[in-house]
Protein backbone atom coordinates (compact mmCIF):
# COMPACT_ATOMS: atom_id res chain seq x y z
CA UNK A 1 0.00 0.00 0.00
CA UNK A 2 1.63 2.95 -1.17
CA UNK A 3 1.68 6.45 1.25
CA UNK A 4 0.11 9.26 0.16
CA UNK A 5 -1.22 12.23 2.16
CA UNK A 6 -4.32 14.39 1.36
CA UNK A 7 -3.81 18.35 2.46
CA UNK A 8 -7.57 19.24 1.79
CA UNK A 9 -9.25 17.98 4.73
CA UNK A 10 -12.55 19.33 3.22
CA UNK A 11 -12.99 16.34 0.76
CA UNK A 12 -17.29 16.53 0.59
CA UNK A 13 -17.32 19.64 2.53
CA UNK A 14 -21.38 19.44 2.61
CA UNK A 15 -21.13 16.15 4.50
CA UNK A 16 -18.43 16.83 6.48
CA UNK A 17 -20.11 20.32 7.67
CA UNK A 18 -23.33 19.05 8.32
CA UNK A 19 -21.70 15.87 10.08
CA UNK A 20 -19.13 18.01 12.15
CA UNK A 21 -22.31 21.02 12.81
CA UNK A 22 -25.01 18.24 13.97
CA UNK A 23 -22.48 16.72 15.85
CA UNK A 24 -21.23 20.00 17.94
CA UNK A 25 -25.24 21.44 18.12
CA UNK A 26 -26.05 18.32 20.23
CA UNK A 27 -22.95 18.34 22.29
CA UNK A 28 -24.00 22.52 22.71
CA UNK A 29 -27.17 22.13 23.46
CA UNK A 30 -27.24 19.31 25.84
CA UNK A 31 -23.77 21.56 27.85
CA UNK A 32 -26.47 24.31 28.27
CA UNK A 33 -28.04 22.30 31.26
CA UNK A 34 -25.27 22.67 33.55
CA UNK A 35 -25.44 26.82 33.13
CA UNK A 36 -28.92 26.43 34.10
CA UNK A 37 -28.25 24.04 36.80
CA UNK A 38 -25.41 26.53 37.82
CA UNK A 39 -27.85 29.85 37.76
CA UNK A 40 -30.14 27.89 39.65
CA UNK A 41 -28.12 26.84 42.44
CA UNK A 42 -26.70 30.42 42.73
CA UNK A 43 -30.39 31.52 42.66
CA UNK A 44 -31.04 29.35 45.87
CA UNK A 45 -28.04 29.98 47.58
CA UNK A 46 -28.41 33.88 47.29
CA UNK A 47 -32.00 33.42 48.88
CA UNK A 48 -30.73 31.62 51.68
CA UNK A 49 -27.60 34.12 52.36
CA UNK A 50 -29.10 37.48 51.38
CA UNK A 51 -25.91 38.96 52.80
CA UNK A 52 -23.84 37.61 50.05
CA UNK A 53 -25.83 38.97 47.46
CA UNK A 54 -23.37 40.87 45.46
CA UNK A 55 -19.90 38.46 46.06
CA UNK A 56 -22.89 35.97 44.87
CA UNK A 57 -24.23 37.72 41.62
CA UNK A 58 -20.59 38.54 40.89
CA UNK A 59 -19.83 35.14 41.07
CA UNK A 60 -22.48 33.68 39.21
CA UNK A 61 -21.59 36.26 36.20
CA UNK A 62 -18.01 35.16 36.28
CA UNK A 63 -18.72 31.46 36.67
CA UNK A 64 -21.39 31.60 33.24
CA UNK A 65 -18.99 33.51 31.17
CA UNK A 66 -16.76 31.22 31.84
CA UNK A 67 -18.59 28.50 31.09
CA UNK A 68 -19.65 29.93 28.33
CA UNK A 69 -16.25 30.33 26.88
CA UNK A 70 -15.21 26.80 27.82
CA UNK A 71 -18.39 25.79 26.28
CA UNK A 72 -17.04 27.81 23.01
CA UNK A 73 -13.77 26.29 22.97
CA UNK A 74 -14.58 22.27 23.43
CA UNK A 75 -17.24 22.92 20.74
CA UNK A 76 -14.63 23.95 18.52
CA UNK A 77 -12.08 21.78 19.43
CA UNK A 78 -14.62 19.03 18.77
CA UNK A 79 -15.83 20.74 15.61
CA UNK A 80 -11.88 20.53 14.36
CA UNK A 81 -11.47 16.96 15.62
CA UNK A 82 -14.75 16.06 13.69
CA UNK A 83 -14.10 17.39 10.16
CA UNK A 84 -10.57 14.94 10.90
CA UNK A 85 -12.74 12.17 11.65
CA UNK A 86 -15.11 12.74 8.78
CA UNK A 87 -11.82 13.28 6.38
CA UNK A 88 -10.82 9.47 7.14
CA UNK A 89 -14.66 8.64 6.05
CA UNK A 90 -14.85 11.44 3.13
CA UNK A 91 -11.17 10.75 1.41
CA UNK A 92 -11.70 6.78 1.17
CA UNK A 93 -15.07 7.45 -0.78
CA UNK A 94 -13.93 10.30 -2.59
CA UNK A 95 -10.87 8.29 -4.02
CA UNK A 96 -13.32 5.22 -4.53
CA UNK A 97 -15.54 7.47 -6.41
CA UNK A 98 -12.43 9.03 -8.83
CA UNK A 99 -11.14 5.42 -9.29
CA UNK A 100 -14.34 3.86 -10.66
CA UNK A 101 -15.10 6.94 -13.21
CA UNK A 102 -11.10 6.23 -14.09
CA UNK A 103 -12.16 2.57 -14.96
CA UNK A 104 -15.27 4.08 -16.74
CA UNK A 105 -13.00 6.44 -18.69
CA UNK A 106 -10.83 4.01 -20.31
CA UNK A 107 -7.83 3.85 -17.96
CA UNK A 108 -6.59 0.07 -16.89
CA UNK A 109 -8.27 -1.20 -14.16
CA UNK A 110 -5.74 -1.40 -10.97
CA UNK A 111 -6.23 -2.36 -7.72
CA UNK A 112 -7.77 0.13 -5.30
CA UNK A 113 -5.67 1.42 -1.64
CA UNK A 114 -7.07 3.97 0.71
CA UNK A 115 -4.58 5.17 3.33
CA UNK A 116 -3.23 3.88 6.33
CA UNK A 117 -5.59 5.20 9.37
CA UNK A 118 -8.68 5.70 6.86
CA UNK A 119 -11.81 3.79 7.13
CA UNK A 120 -13.67 1.66 4.58
CA UNK A 121 -10.62 -0.02 4.14
CA UNK A 122 -12.67 -3.07 3.59
CA UNK A 123 -14.69 -1.56 1.03
CA UNK A 124 -10.82 -0.95 -1.09
CA UNK A 125 -10.36 -5.03 -0.70
CA UNK A 126 -13.84 -6.21 -1.92
CA UNK A 127 -14.02 -3.15 -4.56
CA UNK A 128 -9.97 -4.33 -5.88
CA UNK A 129 -11.36 -8.28 -5.75
CA UNK A 130 -14.72 -6.81 -8.03
CA UNK A 131 -12.58 -5.68 -9.95
CA UNK A 132 -10.25 -8.45 -10.69
CA UNK A 133 -12.82 -10.51 -10.92
CA UNK A 134 -14.13 -8.00 -13.72
CA UNK A 135 -10.80 -7.96 -15.30
CA UNK A 136 -9.85 -11.71 -15.36
CA UNK A 137 -13.79 -12.37 -16.97
CA UNK A 138 -13.06 -9.73 -19.52
CA UNK A 139 -9.54 -11.49 -19.94
CA UNK A 140 -11.74 -14.98 -20.68
CA UNK A 141 -14.19 -13.24 -22.91
CA UNK A 142 -11.75 -11.93 -24.97
CA UNK A 143 -9.97 -14.96 -25.64
CA UNK A 144 -13.43 -16.41 -26.55
CA UNK A 145 -14.52 -13.66 -28.71
CA UNK A 146 -11.04 -14.27 -30.75
CA UNK A 147 -11.93 -17.97 -31.12
CA UNK A 148 -15.20 -16.71 -32.52
CA UNK A 149 -13.51 -14.36 -34.60
CA UNK A 150 -10.86 -17.32 -36.24
CA UNK A 151 -14.35 -19.56 -36.69
CA UNK A 152 -15.40 -16.98 -38.69
CA UNK A 153 -12.96 -16.42 -40.88
CA UNK A 154 -11.85 -19.83 -41.28
CA UNK A 155 -16.42 -20.08 -42.58
CA UNK A 156 -15.80 -16.95 -44.45
CA UNK A 157 -13.69 -19.25 -46.81
CA UNK A 158 -16.24 -21.61 -47.59
CA UNK A 159 -19.35 -20.07 -47.41
CA UNK A 160 -21.27 -18.50 -50.36
CA UNK A 161 -20.95 -15.00 -51.42
CA UNK A 162 -24.57 -13.96 -50.49
CA UNK A 163 -23.58 -15.04 -46.73
CA UNK A 164 -20.49 -13.54 -46.43
CA UNK A 165 -21.98 -10.27 -45.48
CA UNK A 166 -23.47 -11.71 -42.57
CA UNK A 167 -20.30 -12.92 -41.40
CA UNK A 168 -18.47 -9.68 -42.06
CA UNK A 169 -21.39 -7.81 -40.00
CA UNK A 170 -20.62 -10.59 -37.18
CA UNK A 171 -16.87 -9.71 -37.33
CA UNK A 172 -17.18 -6.35 -37.36
CA UNK A 173 -19.71 -6.38 -34.00
CA UNK A 174 -17.42 -8.66 -32.11
CA UNK A 175 -14.03 -6.08 -33.29
CA UNK A 176 -16.45 -3.34 -31.92
CA UNK A 177 -17.44 -5.02 -28.45
CA UNK A 178 -13.83 -6.00 -27.76
CA UNK A 179 -13.04 -2.66 -28.33
CA UNK A 180 -15.33 -0.47 -25.56
CA UNK A 181 -13.23 -2.65 -23.41
CA UNK A 182 -9.95 -2.65 -24.60
CA UNK A 183 -9.59 0.86 -27.03
CA UNK A 184 -6.27 -0.41 -28.36
CA UNK A 185 -7.78 -2.76 -30.35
Amino acid sequence: MAFYKRSTFLINPPFQLKFSLIVCSIIFLSTLVYPVIIFDFFNVFVAQNPNAVQNVVNTQRNLIIFLFVVQIIITTLVFIVFIFLTHKIAGPMFKLKNHLASIREGNPITPLTFRNGDYFTDVAEEVSLFLDTVAHNQESDFAYIEEVAAYIQNLNLVTPDDKKPILNEISRRLIELKSRYNPSV
